[in-house]
C-alpha cells in the first residue's frame, strides 16, 4: 500500500501493525455470506472481548487450528477433554468461559442453520438483507452498538449463545460488512 493509503486507513496505521492493516484492507466491511467464514469471525468476536481486535489477529491462525478450521460442526463434537486441552495451548486466548463458548455457540449455530437453511439467511435478515453503509468522518461518531446489533444479541442470547452482547455484535456486523463503517477519509470507503 502507498504512504499516502497507510495515512488515511481507518486502522492499522502504525508501524508493526501490517496484519491489522491487511485486515483493514481486505476484509473487514466487506459481506460475507458463507457460513463456515461467518462462524469463524463469530468465535473470533467472542474471543476478543475484553481485548483488542490485533490480538486475536495474531493468534487466528492458533484459533483455526485448534478449532478444526471452524467447522462448526467438529467444535460442536468437541468433548470437555478437547475443551480443557485448549486450555493450556498457548496459540489462543485460554479463558475457559470463551473455550467453552465455542463449542455451545456452535451448536447453536447449527440449529439457527437447520431452522433457516443457513446462518446466513438468519443473519442478514437483521439489516433486511443489504448492508448499512454509514458516513462517518471521525471514529469518535461511529457507535459501539445499534439498535440492529441489540436486536441481534438478543435474539442469539435468547438461544442459548454466550459472548454476543450488543458491543460484541456490533464488532461482527462490522466485521461480515453487514455495517461499512470505514471513515469517509478511508480509500476503502469508496472502494465499498
Amino acid at each position: 500500500m502507498t504512504e499516502n493509503f497507510n495515512k488515511q486507513r481507518c486502522f492499522g496505521n502504525k508501524d508493526g501493525q501490517d496484519l491489522y492493516a491487511q485486515y483493514h484492507d481486505y476484509e473487514w466491511g466487506i459481506p460475507v455470506h458463507d457460513d463456515q467464514k461467518l462462524f469463524e469471525l463469530l468465535i473470533l468476536e467472542g474471543a476478543q472481548a475484553g481485548l483488542n481486535w490485533e490480538t486475536i489477529l495474531k493468534k487466528r491462525a492458533g484459533y483455526k487450528e485448534a478449532f478444526h478450521n471452524f467447522d462448526p460442526q467438529k467444535v460442536a463434537a468437541m468433548g470437555d477433554n478437547d475443551l480443557e486441552a485448549l486450555r493450556h495451548n498457548p496459540k489462543i486466548i485460554r479463558n475457559r468461559l470463551k473455550i467453552y463458548s465455542a463449542r455451545k455457540n456452535a451448536r447453536v449455530f447449527l440449529d439457527i442453520q437447520q431452522e433457516f437453511t443457513s446462518f446466513d439467511c438468519y443473519l442478514w435478515a437483521f439489516t433486511d438483507n443489504k448492508q448499512i453503509r454509514n458516513h462517518w468522518k471521525t471514529f469518535k461518531d461511529v457507535p459501539t452498538e445499534t439498535t440492529e446489533s441489540l436486536t441481534l444479541s438478543k435474539d442469539l442470547k435468547k438461544r442459548g449463545m454466550n459472548f454476543v452482547g450488543p458491543t460484541i455484535m456490533y464488532a461482527y456486523m462490522q466485521a461480515v460488512g453487514l455495517v461499512h463503517d470505514h471513515l469517509v477519509t478511508c480509500p476503502c470507503y469508496k472502494q465499498l
